[in-house]
């Protein structure tokens, strides 16, 4: 099996071919050690970090930006998104406040990447 790439480690986006030949796996096309890195990982186990948004009430913003604290298997990555889009949460919220521990058993968490102050609801006078 042999499958192409376009590298992501750095700004050559170097053009991968990676295939497996007699249980060896070998990476073509990359200009640096990190390179030939990346072609196995995306063959043998293709990772991603998840950068989404979250509802938040009680804020002058609708949604919260979150982000992975580290990479999570691209094959599941519909299932933690379903996840993420079930979380309502309410201000205020701290930069780097766990959102979802553990998401899905995988050992990353979800974090807040910004912090989110609480709005003054103002109040009528009767």
């Amino acid at each position: 099996m042999k499958k192409e790439f376009t590298c992501i480690v750095c700004p050559m986006s170097c053009a991968l071919t990676v295939e497996e030949k007699n249980g060896e796996i070998i990476v073509l096309g990359n200009g640096c050690k990190r390179g030939k890195e990346f072609g196995i990982n995306e063959f043998t186990d293709p990772k991603r970090m998840v950068t989404t948004t979250v509802k938040v009430m009680g804020s002058h913003l609708k949604r919260l930006p979150v982000i992975s604290t580290d990479e999570l298997p691209l094959d599941h990555l519909f299932v933690y998104m379903h996840e993420l889009y079930q979380v309502v949460l309410e201000a205020p919220v701290e930069k780097g406040q766990i959102i979802i521990e553990n998401i899905g058993n995988s050992g990353v968490d979800i974090v807040a990447s910004r912090s989110l102050k609480q709005i003054e609801l103002k109040k009528e006078n009767a």
